[in-house]
C-alpha cells in the first residue's frame, strides 16, 4: 500500500489549505484513513480519522476548524484546514488501518506552515 500527500504549503494565519492522500495498492474495503502531524519536539498526534462507513474523530484542538472526508472510489481522503493558526505548523502524515488485517502504512508527510 502506498500514500502520496498533496497540498501543503505556507499559509497565513487564518487561512485555509485542503490536504489530499491517495493510496494504491492491496487497499481492503474497510478501513480508517485519517492525517496525524508531528511537530518538531514533539510526538505524532491524530489530527482527524474517517471510517469507510463515515464515521469521523477529530482531535480537540481542530474540531470546528478541519473536516476530514473521503472519496472511497477514489481510495482518497481529504483534511479541509481552516482559520489555520500558528500552532497548526507541523509534518502531517496520512494513514490507513486495513481493518480485516490490522495493518497499517504511513505516508511521507507533508509540511504545513502557518505564519502569524
Amino acid at each position: 500500500v502506498q500514500l502520496v500527500e498533496s497540498g501543503g504549503g505556507l499559509v497565513q494565519a487564518g487561512g485555509s489549505l485542503r490536504l489530499s492522500c491517495v493510496a494504491s495498492g492491496s487497499i481492503l474495503s474497510i478501513n480508517v484513513m485519517g492525517w496525524y502531524r508531528q511537530a518538531p519536539g514533539k510526538q505524532r498526534e491524530l489530527v482527524a480519522s474517517i471510517h469507510t462507513g463515515g464515521s469521523t474523530n477529530y482531535a480537540d484542538s481542530v474540531k470546528g476548524r478541519f473536516t476530514i472526508s473521503r472519496d472511497n472510489a477514489k481510495n482518497t481522503v481529504y483534511l479541509q484546514m481552516n482559520s489555520l493558526k500558528a500552532e497548526d505548523t507541523a509534518v502531517y502524515y496520512c494513514n490507513i488501518i486495513l481493518i480485516l488485517s490490522q495493518r497499517y502504512y504511513w505516508g511521507q508527510g507533508i509540511q504545513v506552515t502557518v505564519s502569524s
